[in-house]
């Protein structure tokens, strides 16, 4: 029986689980949005969620204890100076996670694990692109910026 034994194993060891989850939790405060399996999806919500609790509280040992499980000053300066403050009215629920399909060689069930707001952010910044027939017959696609 697995009372009190919370989380997933993943088939992993320990060392190997934490390593994991750490190289996750990096790729998701660099990208903001990642594809992997559903159930690292759904146990990478835990860490990540974790972070943004410590980017919000904003001081030196939240700080260090950030470090201390990401190992890279680039994404805790990232985590603490503009993904913490975009949730500081939020109690919690930082990310979302969306079922995405099957991979193809294997058919795992994949999602995408997002901070929240981030994809109305991200729907912005891209261009949409326009057909355009001109006057000689031919079709051309033109940029045109998103109305906002």
């Amino acid at each position: 029986m697995r009372h009190l034994n919370q989380g997933r194993k993943l088939n992993r060891t320990s060392s190997h689980r934490k390593a994991l989850f750490r190289n996750l939790v990096l790729s998701l405060i660099e990208h903001e949005r990642i594809k992997t399996t559903d159930a690292k999806a759904k146990e990478l919500r835990r860490y990540a969620d974790r972070m943004v609790t410590l980017g919000k509280r904003g001081d030196l040992s939240a700080r260090r204890l950030a470090f201390a499980f990401m190992q890279s000053r680039t994404a805790v300066k990232k985590l603490f100076d503009e993904i913490a403050p975009r949730f500081k009215d939020r109690a919690g629920g930082y990310t979302r996670v969306v079922k995405f399909g099957v991979r193809r060689g294997d058919a795992a069930p994949l999602s995408i694990i997002e901070f929240t707001g981030t994809s109305e952010k991200a729907d912005a910044k891209k261009p949409r692109k326009k057909k355009v027939a001109r006057r000689d017959g031919t079709v051309e696609s033109q940029r045109v910026a998103a109305a906002g």
